[in-house]
């Protein structure tokens, strides 16, 4: 069985043809916001519909917080501190060293937001994280409810004022800054039951703020949901039939393949070069030859 598949040369020499993708574990109903606890030696991830996160070790699966207010997205900030995207309760919050939650957002301009997604944290410690609408659509992933403010990228500055930085796409999704910063790579997942575009958009950084936003890449199986970037600036991106590996100029240079639908990835491990990537009903991983950019 092959586990990869190879467009360009390149990518030959990023995969080790004895490292499987292995299932780690499985039975849950959707899973998402995969992010890497070095200093733990755990992953934790959201099983949105169970309204819960779970942590992963070698040692098997258990609840870190149930009820999680739906978290989707996950991230550690320059502190090692989790920040997570809450579709429950239409927020972003960090769980700070002592247990208890502070709220980063909730709001714009007296709106309450959708259901933040996907989150980042800048160099300079800003937070930045999309806010599709997927969250109050249903009850599926948190409660279906009015949708009060466009689909949009805010950035949070480390004073604690939030701005709308992306607001022309329909449906941002998954983020993410280059190695050097220098660039944004937002994807764009449609509004669902439609005919939007799905694809990925880079934008320049420049003096802090996202500009010339052109597409990218375009995924041919499914679309971008989470993303992530190598050291060499490499983007690795989940699709319908496993990971996507795009180089910097936006060519596809070969695929993981994962036996379900893929929605996110994060890099891990005591090298940060092991993969983990949550599907559908289960999370996986795979050993790489190339090393993950991840927050602490």
């Amino acid at each position: 069985m092959s586990f990869f598949e190879v467009m360009d040369p390149v990518f030959a020499t990023y995969v080790l043809g004895n490292a499987p993708v292995k299932r780690l574990a499985t039975g849950f109903d959707w899973t998402e916001g995969p992010v890497w606890f070095g200093d733990a030696g755990c992953l934790l991830f959201s099983d949105i519909p169970n309204n819960r996160i779970v942590r992963w070790n070698e040692e098997g699966v258990t609840t870190y917080r149930q009820p999680s207010n739906y978290a989707n997205g996950h991230t550690r900030d320059r502190q090692g501190r989790l920040i997570s995207c809450e579709h429950g309760t239409r927020r972003v919050t960090r769980t700070e060293w002592d247990g208890s939650i502070t709220v980063i957002a909730d709001s714009y301009q007296g709106k309450r937001l959708n259901s933040p997604n996907d989150v980042i944290v800048a160099p300079d410690d800003a937070i930045w994280f999309s806010d599709p609408h997927y969250g109050i659509m249903t009850d599926y992933e948190g409660s279906k409810a009015e949708q009060e403010l466009p689909c949009t990228v805010y950035r949070v500055s480390p004073a604690g004022g939030i701005e709308a930085v992306i607001t022309d796409m329909q449906a941002p999704n998954g983020l993410v800054f280059s190695p050097d910063g220098n660039r944004l790579y937002v994807a764009d997942t449609g509004r669902m039951f439609s005919s939007d575009p799905q694809h990925i958009r880079v934008f320049d950084m420049v003096d802090g703020c996202p500009v010339n936003g052109r597409i990218f890449h375009v995924i041919t199986s499914g679309c971008a949901d989470g993303m992530r970037a190598d050291s060499d600036g490499n983007l690795w991106s989940s699709a319908a039939d496993g990971v996507h590996c795009i180089a910097p100029d936006g060519h596809l240079m070969g695929k993981i393949l994962v036996p379900e639908l893929v929605s996110n990835l994060c890099f891990g491990g005591h090298a940060k070069h092991r993969l983990f990537i949550t599907a559908t009903t289960s999370i996986y991983s795979v050993v790489l030859n190339r090393r993950g950019i991840q927050t602490p």
